[in-house]
């Protein structure tokens, strides 16, 4: 094994080849670059060179054309020549190959199905996927607190939704411990899930719940597993897309040991379309983000953020990406001037070339990078011509997709949804229960007048008829006990039905989540 992935060589006469060092991999890079300059092809450069290694790659299929890592390139394609020519220009001995791939879906369409519990999103990401206000974030906090401390487990929607319900028919009792919990919180929460289910994202939240020892395989030849999440159906709900892979960065933050300074990094994680994560974003989700950013190296992982512009990552976590690759960026207005010069204020000065000139004039597979050397040092920016790609260029059919699906033996595993006893059947249980003894209460009562001594009777009508109001309004008060019981059995009932489901469809939330 060589100790790193071979970029590209000399462009516009400069021969400087450019190697990513698989020691300093886990200091995380950048990937920019207008639209159709490249990005994608890096990207696939990358993943190959990662998983020849032996390091399982995550990645997003925004496009759809990255499947196509799951075959070998070939003569027949009509760029084989380009390519050929490309390899003898920068001194690369091209061999087609293909790449262990396993593909998923949020959806369940284009791969295995990705879940997780709603408990394992928490309150923090949930509240920014739903976008929630403070106070109903608060609110949400109190219903995780009471499941947690009720021992209601929160796995699927319908078991948020049924902890909601009772959360609001108990916001009397819960407001003296945790504060106010205003009905149209509840409500507006409600309706957010109901967005949520009409983006077609409910089957995100459910068991078997995602294990990340399954993304981060080794197939028998050593190679890493390249796991590809179909993104193109999913980039439609851009805040579901950015919040699960911040869910599952945190993932691999909270689950992964301390391993220092590796040889070459445990998983490497990319996030295609970066600036959905950060767009709209509040301090402290970015602040979180940067820190695990800085933290999660020593874990082994690295993070690499492809998006058009530089600017479109905020400082704190821009100074944090040591490696990286700048394909070209336009600049037509002077707000792109300025977002031009600051990305070229981000590189090692070369005294051969201006990097700002050399951003905007690199063509299509050419790029200004900067790569980590020695001790962890910035390389001077250079002018690469990108390799091609061992892997197919473009997407692969349905039927090749299809096929490497069904041969994966993780299909048996997470294919099939499993729904076991949680928060909605344990508080139906309790509504059935309460409800059940109210009617008994009830009959009871009722039995009693039936019974009275007929004595009792005469004297009822003797006396004025005070002992019949006293009895009225001992059974009156014991009906007005049961009010509130069959009401919170008739709601939760009514979840299990299709008005119900309709209510609860939805999805996600919690980086540094509150188990």
């Amino acid at each position: 094994m060589s100790d790193g992935i071979f970029i590209g060589g000399g462009g516009t006469g400069y021969a400087e080849p450019q190697t990513l060092l698989f020691e300093y991999a886990n200091r995380h890079g950048l990937i920019a670059g207008a639209t159709g300059t490249g990005k994608t092809v890096t990207l696939q450069i990358l993943a190959e060179g990662f998983a020849a290694a032996g390091v399982p790659v995550f990645l997003s299929d925004v496009k759809g054309d990255l499947s196509g890592l799951a075959a070998s390139g070939s003569v027949d394609f009509k760029l084989h020549d380009a390519f050929m020519k490309r390899a003898e220009t920068i001194g690369l001995d091209l061999q087609y190959d293909k790449f262990p791939v396993t593909f998923w879906d949020l959806y369940g369409e284009q791969g295995h199905p990705v879940r997780t519990t709603v408990a394992e999103m928490g309150p923090l990401l949930l509240a920014r996927m739903l976008e929630l206000t403070d106070v109903q974030e608060g609110v949400l906090n109190i219903a995780f607190r009471v499941a947690d401390e009720d021992g209601l487990p929160l796995l699927d929607l319908k078991d948020l939704q049924a902890l909601l319900v009772w959360v609001g028919k108990n916001a009397g009792d819960l407001s003296l411990r945790y504060g106010n919990i205003a009905s149209s919180s509840i409500g507006a929460i409600q309706r957010q899930l109901l967005v949520l289910e009409n983006q077609g994202a409910a089957q995100f939240f459910g068991e078997p719940a995602l294990a990340l020892s399954d993304m981060m395989a080794v197939d028998a030849d050593g190679r890493g597993q390249i796991n590809i999440l179909a993104a193109d159906k999913l980039m439609h709900s851009p805040r579901l897309y950015a919040v699960f892979l911040l869910w599952l960065l945190s993932e691999l933050f909270e689950e992964l040991s301390e391993v220092g300074n590796p040889d070459k990094p445990k998983f490497v994680f990319f996030f295609d379309e970066a600036h959905l994560l950060f767009d709209d974003a509040p301090k402290a989700l970015v602040d979180k983000v940067e820190q695990v950013a800085r933290l999660i190296r020593s874990k082994g992982v690295g993070v690499y953020f492809i998006t058009q512009n530089p600017a479109d990552v905020p400082e704190d976590v821009l100074g944090q990406l040591g490696n990286r690759v700048q394909h070209a960026l336009r600049a037509f207005t002077a707000k792109d001037q300025k977002a031009l010069r600051q990305a070229a204020e981000n590189y090692r000065l070369n005294p051969d070339f201006d990097i700002a000139d050399a951003i905007t004039e690199v063509g299509t597979g050419e790029a200004v990078t900067s790569m980590l050397e020695r001790k962890g040092i910035p390389g001077i920016a250079q002018r690469t011509l990108i390799r091609p790609p061992a892997s197919q260029l473009g997407p692969i059919t349905v039927a090749e997709r299809q096929a490497l699906m069904d041969a994966s033996p993780l299909g048996a595993k997470y294919d099939t949804t499993v729904d076991r006893e949680s928060a909605f059947e344990m508080l139906r249980a309790r509504a059935d229960k309460a409800a059940k003894e109210a009617e008994e209460a009830e009959a009871k009562a009722e039995a009693a007048e039936e019974e009275a001594p007929r004595e009792f009777q005469n004297a009822r009508r003797w006396d004025g008829g005070s002992t019949k109001r006293r009895t009225s309004k001992r059974v009156t008060s014991s009906r007005q006990k049961t009010v509130g019981q069959a009401m919170t059995q008739a709601l939760v009932k009514e979840l299990g039905g299709t008005t119900g489901r309709r209510i609860v469809r939805g999805i996600l939330g919690g980086l540094f989540k509150s188990r």
